[in-house]
């Protein structure tokens, strides 16, 4: 009965809403945006430069000790900001909307830059808020449901956003992405107020060296930071190559998108909330292994594709256990790197821990088609299950370490 309560309370929900305003922009200055230029026959090399618009995600550590450091004089430390982010990006949005790429490309990528910008600084703040307002036993089914929250909203702005434009102007399906902004907005301003019972940086230096300074004189803190870069490497690694796979093992692009991606997107959703609820009952430690196990076994389907017939059951089953075992891992590790900030400083030590954790999808990943010509698709999927192993290994030695003192005042 209890855990039937933490499921439904109102914190759980105010997840749920906390990871759609965060995930609403992040397409609609991606894929959604391309397709507008593309639809205008905006040239491809003005298209492939809009990635760079997403800078301010990759860049957000370096701010995010101005929000730890000063508070808005309404709704509190972590809920003003939000809500200020939350205009603002309304009214990015709508202002992208009344551009046209044709006739004022740089205006439209101003715009998208505003929103990216004013978009990874929410993240930064929800975040905190995320780690603030949870109880450790909780933030495993909290990190889930922000994490599926913000899934559902780029369906939103990427699948839904798409249809709306085969039967209007992509002006006008902006202008209602950024009345899609309205309800966060308005749950931010009812959600939980987080407190806090201890000291917050009294100056920029505290701010910027603080976090830094209690994190790495934590024991075993290398270590720490280096089962943050393996825990996923594996995963990262395969679903880097996922897609050029499926198409050549000889299935359609109607397959890839009906199965690949919409049934898989479903499927890491469930994933996701199986796992936080496991969470709710697990060790966080030992969900760590048992998903991260899940993971690394999941991978090998892929190596066995190979060699069946073309069927869409087995591309089915292959994708829905591969993405029900990222789904749980993504809810421990997120969970993971909320539950050991230090409060006093949650906005800069959880920025600059994302961070990390993005390097393996970003970095690690890149040489993935190289390693395809040269092992073949059978082998390169027993590697990326065998690249696991290292991550979960790295468990041993930090589960035997404490969590961060907190700070009071």
């Amino acid at each position: 009965m209890d855990t039937i309560k933490k499921i439904f309370s109102f914190r759980m929900l105010t997840m749920i809403m906390m990871g759609y305003c965060s995930g609403l922009p992040l397409l609609l200055t991606g894929g959604t945006l391309q397709a507008w230029m593309t639809d205008e026959k905006i040239d491809l090399t003005s298209i492939g430069m809009v990635s760079l618009i997403g800078m301010p995600y990759v860049l957000k550590f370096l701010w995010a000790p101005f929000l730890d450091r000063f508070q808005l004089p309404f709704f509190g430390r972590r809920k003003g900001w939000m809500i200020l982010f939350q205009i603002l990006i309304l009214v990015s949005i709508f202002g992208l909307s009344l551009s046209h790429p044709k006739t004022n490309l740089m205006m439209v990528l101003g715009w998208a830059f505003c929103i990216a910008l004013f978009s990874a600084s929410q993240d930064v703040v929800v975040d905190a808020y995320r780690r603030e307002i949870m109880p450790d036993e909780e933030l495993g089914l909290g990190s889930s449901l922000y994490v599926n929250g913000y899934r559902l909203a780029m369906i939103v702005s990427g699948s839904l956003a798409l249809n709306m434009a085969d039967v209007m102007p992509f002006s006008n399906v902006y202008q209602i992405m950024a009345l899609c902004m309205l309800p966060a907005i308005f749950f931010t301003v009812i959600a939980p107020k987080e407190s806090h019972t201890f000291k917050l940086p009294t100056n920029m230096k505290e701010a910027v060296f603080g976090p830094l300074q209690e994190f790495f004189t934590r024991k075993g803190a290398l270590i720490v930071l280096l089962f943050i870069l393996m825990y996923k490497v594996g995963d990262s690694m395969a679903a880097n190559m996922t897609t050029p796979f499926i198409l050549q093992l000889g299935y359609s692009k109607t397959d890839l998108g009906n199965v690949a991606k919409l049934f898989g997107l479903v499927s890491t959703i469930i994933g996701g909330l199986i796992g936080g609820i496991m969470m709710l009952r697990f060790n966080m430690k030992w969900a760590l292994l048992f998903f991260g196990l899940l993971q690394a076994v999941s991978t090998l389907g892929f190596a066995i594709l190979p060699s069946m017939p073309v069927s869409l059951s087995s591309l089915a089953i292959v994708v829905a256990f591969e993405n029900l075992a990222s789904g749980m891992g993504t809810a421990a590790y997120a969970a993971y790197m909320a539950s050991i900030t230090n409060k006093q400083f949650t906005a800069t030590q959880y920025a600059l821990l994302t961070a990390l954790m993005g390097i393996p999808r970003v970095i690690l990943a890149s040489p993935t088609g190289k390693m395809v010509e040269v092992l073949g698709w059978e082998m390169f999927f027993v590697v990326c299950t065998v690249v696991a192993i290292p991550g979960l290994l790295l468990l041993i030695p930090v589960s035997k370490l404490d969590k961060p003192a907190q700070a009071t005042t």
